[in-house]
C-alpha cells in the first residue's frame, strides 16, 4: 500500500522461549513471520487507529477540520502534544508541496512522516564491543522485565553467544526464582544469593563472566517506581559498582516499558535515565490495550534507541524494532 514498505521475506523463527507461559504458542502462530506477528500484536491498535483514520481522511483533502480531526485522534492514541504538533505540521507541509487529493495519498503522507520520526529510533545493538558485553536491565515491577530478560538470553543465544543470567532484583518475591527458572530453560547459568545486596550479586556475575569467558552479562535488577528516591538510588549504586567490577561497564542500559501505561513512559524514561543514564529501550506489551502512539511521543520528546519490542507472550515475539515493519503493522 505504501511505497516505502517493502514486504521482507519470511523469517525463520529463532529459539526463543516462551515467556512464563506453559504452553507452547500454538503452531500456526509459530509459522507465521515476524512481520505477521506484529501485525497480529498491533491488530486492535491498528482497528482502531486505522479505521477512525479512513473516515477523517475520508474527505480527501487537507483542510483545518480534517487537521482538527487528525490532532484529537493522534493525542488518544498516546502520541503525545509534541509528536502530534509535528505530525500535523509535516502532513500540512506535504499537502503544500504535493497533491493529496484522495485518502490515499493523504495516509500515505502521514505513515511517510511517521516513518521519518521513527526512523532514527531503529538501532541495533551491537554486542560485540566487550567481552564480556554487560547488559543493566531495568523497569517497575510489571513492565515485563525478568520475562524479557528470559528472552533476550535466547536471542543471543541464537546468535551464537554465551550468556550469563545476574538475579540481581533482590527486592521483589520470587524474582531471583523466576530467573533461575529462564536459567534452567536456557541451559544458562545464574548468579544468584539467598540473601544479599544486588550490588555484590551484580559483582559476583561480571566476576564470574570475566573467570569463564562469557560474551554476555544480563543483570536484573529490583523493579523501582521513579518517586521511589531512595531505591532508585539503590540502582543508580548497582550502576557504579558494575563500574568498580569493569571499568568500561555497563555497555548497554536497557529500560523495560510497558507499553500500556501510555504517557507515563514518558516519565519512566526521564526518572531512570536521570539516575542510570539509560541508553536504549525495549517496549512490551503492544499487544495490549497499548495505542502504539507512545512510540511516537518517546521518538519526539525522549528519543532513546528502541532496542527491542514485544508484541505478545510467544516463541520469538521480541525481536529488534524496525520502524518500517512498525509503522506498515499500523496502517496495512
Amino acid at each position: 500500500m505504501f511505497g516505502f514498505l517493502k514486504k521482507s521475506p519470511a523469517e525463520p523463527d529463532s529459539p526463543l522461549n516462551v515467556a512464563a507461559a506453559e504452553a507452547p504458542a500454538p503452531a500456526q502462530a509459530q509459522t507465521l513471520s515476524w512481520r505477521d506477528r506484529l501485525k497480529a500484536g498491533l491488530a486492535r491498535t491498528r482497528a482502531n487507529f486505522g479505521g477512525k483514520l479512513k473516515t477523517v481522511f475520508s474527505r480527501g483533502k487537507v483542510d483545518d477540520e480534517l487537521l482538527e480531526d487528525l490532532e484529537t485522534l493522534l493525542l488518544t492514541s498516546d502520541v503525545g502534544m509534541e509528536a502530534t504538533r509535528h505530525l500535523l505540521h509535516e502532513l500540512g507541509t506535504r499537502a503544500k508541496h504535493g497533491r493529496l487529493e484522495t485518502p490515499e495519498a493523504i495516509q500515505q503522507a502521514l505513515a511517510d512522516a511517521l516513518y521519518e520520526l521513527l526512523q532514527p529510533l531503529e538501532k541495533a545493538l551491537d554486542v560485540h564491543t566487550h567481552r564480556p558485553f554487560i547488559i543493566m536491565i531495568a523497569g517497575v515491577n510489571g513492565a515485563g522485565k525478568t520475562t524479557s530478560i528470559g528472552k533476550l538470553a535466547k536471542y543471543f543465544q541464537a546468535q551464537g553467544k554465551s550468556v550469563l543470567l545476574a538475579a540481581g532484583d533482590t527486592f521483589r518475591a520470587a524474582a531471583r526464582e523466576q530467573l533461575q527458572i529462564w536459567g534452567e530453560r536456557n541451559g544458562v547459568t545464574v548468579i544468584a544469593q539467598e540473601s544479599g545486596d544486588p550490588a555484590a550479586v551484580i559483582f559476583d556475575a561480571v566476576a564470574a563472566a570475566k573467570a569463564r569467558g562469557i560474551d554476555i552479562v544480563l543483570a536484573d535488577t529490583a523493579g523501582r517506581l521513579p518517586t521511589q528516591l531512595n531505591l532508585m538510588e539503590e540502582i543508580a549504586k548497582v550502576r557504579r559498582v558494575i563500574q568498580k567490577a569493569d571499568p568500561s561497564g555497563p555497555h548497554e542500559t536497557l529500560l523495560v516499558l510497558d507499553a500500556n501505561i501510555g504517557q507515563n513512559a514518558l516519565q519512566q524514561v526521564k526518572a531512570f535515565d536521570r539516575a542510570i543514564e539509560v541508553s536504549g529501550l525495549v517496549l512490551t506489551k503492544l499487544d495490549g490495550t497499548a495505542k502504539g502512539g507512545i512510540v511516537a511521543a518517546i521518538a519526539r520528546q525522549c528519543p532513546k534507541p528502541i532496542r527491542f519490542i514485544g508484541v505478545g507472550e510467544g516463541i520469538d515475539d521480541l525481536r529488534p524494532f524496525d520502524a518500517r515493519d512498525f509503522v506498515g503493522a499500523l496502517f496495512e
